[in-house]
């Protein structure tokens, strides 16, 4: 949970975003929830408290990344949204 001094990230979607990734590319996960480019950074969090998550894929495939903002796993799902 975040603290009072932190605000809670806007939820993009209460489900994962499937997306086929590449070994060894770089991706920028929204943390925020801000972004119009879903589940990655379109740069919607400046002046915000949230940055985007950097992820590197360790292997081609399809990977679910957090929808709603609130995963312990971050930038991947844990299944968090189920309890939103």
């Amino acid at each position: 949970m975040p603290s009072d001094s932190t605000p809670a990230p806007e939820i993009a979607q209460k489900a994962p975003f499937p997306v086929e990734v590449s070994e060894g590319k770089t991706y920028f996960w929204c943390a925020c929830g801000k972004s119009s480019k879903q589940p990655f950074c379109d740069g919607s969090h400046k002046g915000t408290a949230f940055a985007p998550v950097k992820y590197t894929a360790e292997k081609d495939g399809k990977l679910f990344f957090c929808g709603c903002k609130h995963s312990g796993n971050k930038p991947l799902c844990d299944g968090s949204h189920a309890k939103l």
